[in-house]
């Protein structure tokens, strides 16, 4: 049985682990984020990694973070949330330090290939990932292949325009889809919710500190677990635009399942099930062209690590 480390590089944490060829971790390891970035955070990854490497034969070593990766998987060419970390040569900085082949990979490219391998999509040749966070990331494996396009920064499906001139989004560009079926769009429906019907918004309100913006997304989905009507519109706003990007993004890629993953799949059939029906709502040619199944994630946080250990593995 041959081990791979895959090593998932987020805002606070840098979590690695030792993954072997079923797709399991049996052990892990774990940094801070240095707020500087740049090399201190590549030194992070490689402490991460040679705590690892202490207790296991290793082979390779795969590093999923957010951001555009190159086509050759050796560098970060943007990385909009780190610190000193555009157009590092990460691949080559790593492999000096831990004496191993690296694979660089885009943290939802990962999750996808950890879900389509191992999880959700497992025996399916066509699958599209959406990370619904505080963004939407996304994935796309296509006849058993990770797809990554011509430049390496294919699948970036949080920043398709679905509303001219709609809200700013972190991009730069206005209208996002991440900017209507998000985690953050399902705060941000739910605070204008109550603030159009404060009277049905006691009790979500009182879950927080009693003000709109004390409101988290942990507290909606409590909410809309216990039946709360309030936290449920917000859930199915959010479901209908997910349905709706689904429907148009389903005519162009025909995959045979959509897997959601991110912090929102928590909340299960209460945003599953107003997908699936936006879903058939929206789909062109309603009818006539077959509908992906909606299923939900399971490899939960572990499934960028998970997958990325197995990229560098192949």
């Amino acid at each position: 049985m041959g081990f791979t480390i895959g090593v998932d590089v987020g805002g606070t944490k840098v979590l690695g682990g030792v993954v072997n060829d079923e797709g399991v971790v049996v052990q892990t390891a774990r940094r801070d984020t240095p707020r500087e970035g740049g090399a201190a955070l590549t030194q992070a990854i490689a402490d991460v990694a040679q705590e690892l490497m202490e207790d296991f034969t290793i082979n390779s070593v795969g590093v999923s973070a957010a951001g555009f990766v190159s086509s050759d998987r050796r560098t970060m060419l943007a990385a909009p949330n780190i610190v000193g970390w555009n157009g590092v040569d990460l691949d080559s900085a790593l492999t000096q330090l831990l004496k191993l082949p690296v694979v660089i990979e885009n943290d939802a490219n990962s999750a996808a290939w950890g879900e389509a391998r191992f999880g959700a999509g497992r025996g399916k040749e066509h699958i599209l990932m959406l990370t619904v966070g505080t963004g939407i990331g996304g994935g796309l494996v296509v006849n058993g292949d990770l797809y990554r396009g011509a430049f390496g920064v294919a699948a970036e499906i949080g920043h398709l325009c679905v509303v001219r001139d709609g809200h700013l989004c972190g991009c730069g560009a206005r209208g996002c889809f991440e900017q209507y079926a998000s985690g953050n769009a399902l705060l941000r429906h739910a605070r204008e919710a109550i603030a159009e019907s404060p009277e049905l918004a006691r009790d979500l309100l009182s879950r927080g500190d009693g003000t709109i913006d004390g409101v988290t997304g942990k507290a909606i989905t409590e909410a809309a677990r216990e039946g709360d009507s309030l936290a449920l519109a917000a859930f199915n706003t959010t479901g209908q635009w997910l349905g709706a990007g689904i429907a148009s993004l389903s005519v162009i890629l025909d995959p045979q399942c959509v897997v959601i993953g991110g912090g929102v799949i928590d909340a299960g059939d209460i945003l599953l099930e107003p997908i699936r029906a936006a879903l058939v709502r929206y789909m062109p040619f309603a009818g006539k062209h077959p509908y992906p199944e909606i299923i939900a994630a399971q490899l939960g946080n572990e499934a960028g690590l998970v997958g990325v250990a197995d990229l560098a593995r192949l």
